[in-house]
């Protein structure tokens, strides 16, 4: 059983508002005919716990949910950064929400990275044709 508590009539909806994608695909989610729970994870204290299971409902590890291609993550650890612990990669994404790599949508036992602000859409669209997936409380 998970710390995120999830529902397949709400969308919990992970993104940072300092990210252009986050703030677009978040337009699409606030379409939704769905409850939504919209986390700015740059305004919003996300446990190490809760980015583990995220991590895990995506099938990555935590250290894939880092851009370390981003200024501010260059800026703190530069850019030949070694680190193989999971746990230091948690801390930075708990110290520095901002260089969260992607979107995430969390939707029942569904968790998916938004790539780019139209598969918001077509997420949307293949929830809305239907599942036979019951809410779930985790």
């Amino acid at each position: 059983m998970g710390v995120i508590a999830t529902n397949k009539n709400e969308i919990r909806f992970y993104y940072s508002s300092m990210s252009s994608i986050g703030k677009q695909a978040l337009a699409f989610i606030l379409a939704s005919d769905k409850k939504i729970l919209a986390i700015d994870v740059s305004k919003t204290k996300i446990t190490g716990t809760q980015w583990v299971e995220i991590a895990n409902g995506l099938g990555l590890e935590v250290d894939q949910l880092i851009d370390t291609d981003h200024p501010d993550f260059i800026n703190q650890y530069g850019t030949k950064v070694k680190i193989d612990d999971q746990h230091d990669w948690l801390k930075i994404l708990e110290k520095h929400p901002s260089v969260l790599q992607r979107p995430i949508i969390v939707n029942g036992t569904t968790f998916i990275q938004i790539m780019n602000p139209p598969d918001v859409k077509k997420f949307l669209e293949r929830e809305s044709m239907g599942s036979d997936d019951e809410p779930t409380d985790q």
